[in-house]
């Protein structure tokens, strides 16, 4: 099982912009000093919801700061991109890092971001699958020409190649976020594990797992690549002496961040857009996930991953929205939660 957490630089009430992006570095260092496998970084425009506008710029730091955890994004927002230029970004992390960069990849929302980087509501509703397929051949090809609804150009050399990486790995692994049965089908027919959100629960993630391989299988994907696609599981932890002490922590900080981080998306169109009660859905990510003791914690993760099949978690760690707790968190989560899941 490999642990990881899942960083979004969260902007809580009476927080500074630099003081959550303080607290997202410190935390990353603190999870390669207790040995968990990877951080995952989010991506946001414009809100505190999360502070971080660019996660591979955000992931480039960290894996300079580090030296054996890998460093991935938890979306990079791909139609606010061109694909190739992120293309190129992943290929120098992966180079440079010696393989210890994963890229996730989502389609976003139809957010204000659409209109402040020119690429218009389409890039949101239809534009996706041109984009994800474009990314993954500058990832997997030396040379690229494309011609397509939303981008045409020459052939042009790939550099630089992730193949040159001094790593076993021939690229970047890349993660899709997956919200929908189109999504899902979209990752199953290229081969790309899912990375499935916190605001679901097993039942439903085993669903969607089972949904990528029956996709996969028509696809004509390998048996062993249908197998073996390591899918994520994000969710929340945080570990008290006893569960109420835990729940109580989120409870108490995490719907101030969570209202005044969702109020502050606007849509690109208008578009009415149903919200989130921020306390009952803190109360149901306290009941979904590893919030408790730490015997709790590794009984909830080795559930998840029996029902699922998934053995990889990206854990939002930071939800107290205070620095040193959320330093202990990840401390407690590398020696008390991961050294009895193997």
């Amino acid at each position: 099982m490999r642990v990881g957490s899942f960083v979004l630089a969260a902007q809580f009430p009476g927080q500074g912009q630099g003081e959550a992006l303080h607290r997202a570095v410190r935390s990353a260092e603190v999870a390669e000093e207790a040995g968990l496998d990877t951080v995952w970084l989010a991506e946001h425009h414009f809100v505190p919801y999360g502070t971080c506008p660019s996660a591979v710029t955000l992931a480039a730091l960290l894996l300079g700061r580090t030296r054996r955890l890998r460093v991935g994004t938890a979306v990079s927002v791909l139609p606010t991109v061109h694909p190739v230029a992120l293309g190129e970004q992943a290929a120098l992390l992966h180079v440079t890092s010696g393989g210890r960069f994963s890229l996730g990849v989502g389609r976003g929302g139809p957010w204000v971001d659409l209109e402040v980087f020119g690429m218009g509501l389409k890039a949101y509703e239809e534009g996706f699958p041109e984009s994800l397929d474009l990314l993954v051949r500058w990832l997997r090809e030396p040379s690229v020409a494309t011609v397509g609804d939303r981008f045409s150009f020459r052939e042009v050399p790939v550099v630089p190649r992730p193949s040159e990486s001094l790593s076993e790995a021939a690229g970047p692994e890349i993660v899709v976020a997956c919200t929908s049965p189109a999504s899902v089908r979209l990752a199953a027919e290229r081969g790309l594990p899912m990375l499935l959100g916190m605001h679901v629960g097993d039942e439903e993630k085993a669903e969607m797992v089972a949904l990528w391989r029956r996709h996969a299988r028509a696809a004509g994907r390998p048996a062993e690549q249908i197998l073996g696609a390591a899918h994520v599981s994000a969710g929340v932890c945080q570990i008290a002496d006893r569960r109420t002490d835990a729940v109580e922590t989120l409870t108490k900080a995490m719907p101030g961040w969570l209202k005044q981080g969702l109020e502050a998306h606007v849509t690109v169109d208008g578009r009415r857009r149903a919200m989130r009660d921020p306390l009952a859905y803190t109360e149901l990510l306290c009941g979904l996930h590893p919030v408790g003791t730490p015997r709790l914690c590794v009984d909830r993760l080795a559930a998840t991953s029996e029902r699922t099949g998934i053995s990889r978690f990206a854990l939002l760690v930071e939800g107290s929205g205070d620095l040193a707790a959320t330093e202990e968190n990840v401390r407690r989560l590398g020696a008390e939660v991961l050294v009895h899941l193997g």
